[in-house]
């Protein structure tokens, strides 16, 4: 059964939460596509999601969340193949792929021209993040495009685990956010960067160092 029901919030937009039936991820991807936000579930937090190709729509995102302008954004996939386009697969990478994603890790790589620099603040990296999370997988695969996505909340505030918490954050900033239950983990996906000589864990999350460190 499907809720579809508006609360209005502190500023000009109002927020829906819609249940994540085919019709709703339908809609939810149409607005990604015309450069909107929109907030939705994957295994660790919800994230802030927007076209990743589209530095105006993550402009939005970056107003949103009230997020420090120097902060890059992670690009979510739903496929190998669409992680290509955008960075260089490194032979370590390919690894970590293979025995985690889709998972709760963001590898960062190299990136290629068709991401904007406004995207990842100008750096030549960006991060890479691969759901487990039916709900993100098919909101991705609808849009056709990386979704930009850092937690969806305001800055210095708890990521989310509900989309009541979401909300809480966010009413009357965002449009639409999709409710998929309470998140799996509720941490923050691990990240690993890959572009220097040495892999580098940037931030501790759902996988731990020691299980990354086994594979590369």
């Amino acid at each position: 059964m499907c809720y579809n029901h508006v609360l209005k919030g502190e500023m000009d937009l109002e927020t829906e939460i819609l249940l994540p039936t085919e019709k709703n991820l339908i809609r939810a991807a149409e607005m990604i596509k015309k450069g909107e936000v929109v907030a939705f579930p994957t295994e660790t937090v919800y994230g802030l999601g927007a076209d990743g190709l589209n530095a105006a729509a993550c402009r939005k995102i970056f107003m949103a969340k009230g997020r420090p302008s120097d902060k890059p954004l992670s690009l979510h996939v739903a496929s190998l193949e669409m992680a290509e386009k955008i960075a260089r697969i490194s032979a370590q990478a390919e690894k970590l792929f293979a025995k985690f994603l889709p998972g709760a890790l963001t590898i960062i790589l190299s990136k290629n021209k068709i991401v904007p620099d406004f995207v990842t603040c100008g750096k030549s990296s960006v991060g890479i993040r691969f759901p487990a999370n039916d709900v993100a997988l098919s909101l991705i695969r609808l849009a056709g495009v990386p979704i930009a996505a850092p937690s969806a909340n305001l800055s210095g505030k708890t990521p989310p685990k509900t989309a009541q918490e979401v909300f809480d954050n966010l009413s009357g900033k965002i449009p639409l956010i999709l409710d998929g239950g309470q998140c799996k983990f509720g941490i923050s996906s691990t990240i690993i960067d890959l572009t220097g000589e040495k892999p580098k864990i940037l931030r501790h999350g759902a996988i731990s160092a020691e299980k990354i460190w086994e594979v590369i």
